[in-house]
């Protein structure tokens, strides 16, 4: 990546809070997967820019069921990650905050087995205790907000009590549709896929109605591989 693609992608200086950055990718008929699977629709290009937006993040936001569906693993150490963290003055490698309301990962995850960082878990108090209790003991740092469902905000906020204000979320859908209806999108980096998907894959948000549209500018644009796009929108502030 050039120094001028790392500068797209910085997040804003001087943060005094957690500052939420979504980052998608989507076919050009609006699906969010192929056989359900983001792969599918992803490129070398866009596992690049998904690479460099976890190099600048203190921490990568993820549902539990994305994390599932898609196999994650803990961040990996690599010489070019190094490098660039420790450029943007940041810890070796970032955790991963995994949003599960019913603490649906399991103790021997690759999340908590396969990672350089323990992973976070933030979950709420329906959770079953036995399986917080669990998640703990195998290492996560299991934090609880909210009583049925996980309180967003209020995770967002422990995050940045924990000093992670440069938070980038992989999504999934639902994920996305709550950051949505609670007003904590700051910015969504979003490939357009040059592939018509067709089926009955979900857009990239779903999720309860929020109080009306949430405005947003472009920020930048990058065209790779010919045909794929990668935007970036900024939110719209009064």
């Amino acid at each position: 990546m050039t120094p001028e693609v790392e500068a797209f992608y910085d997040y804003p200086a001087g943060l005094t809070r957690p500052w939420l950055r979504t980052n998608f990718v989507s076919s050009l008929d609006g699906a969010v997967s192929v056989r359900g699977s983001s792969r599918g629709l992803s490129s070398p290009a866009d596992q690049r820019v998904l690479g460099l937006i976890r190099d600048l993040s203190d921490v990568v936001l993820v549902g539990a069921g994305t994390a599932l569906a898609e196999g994650y693993h803990g961040v990996q150490r690599g010489e070019v990650r190094a490098e660039r963290r420790a450029r943007f003055g940041l810890s070796e490698v970032p955790p991963i905050a995994v949003v599960t309301a019913r603490c649906s990962l399991e103790p021997d995850s690759p999340l908590l087995t396969d990672t350089v960082v323990p992973p976070i878990v933030l979950t709420c108090e329906a959770a079953p205790e036995e399986r917080r209790i669990a998640l703990a003991d195998a290492g996560a740092d299991v934090i609880v907000t909210g009583s049925e469902q996980v309180d967003l905000v209020a995770a967002l906020a422990a995050l940045g009590e924990r000093g992670l204000l440069r938070v980038g979320c992989e999504g999934g859908p639902g994920l996305f549709g709550d950051l949505i209806a609670a007003d904590l999108v700051d910015e969504l980096c979003l490939t357009v896929s040059p592939l018509l998907a067709g089926g009955r894959a979900e857009r990239i948000a779903r999720g309860p109605d929020p109080a009306g549209p949430r405005g947003m500018r472009l920020l930048s644009v990058l065209r790779a591989e010919e045909s794929l796009l990668l935007l970036r929108y900024g939110r719209l502030r009064a």
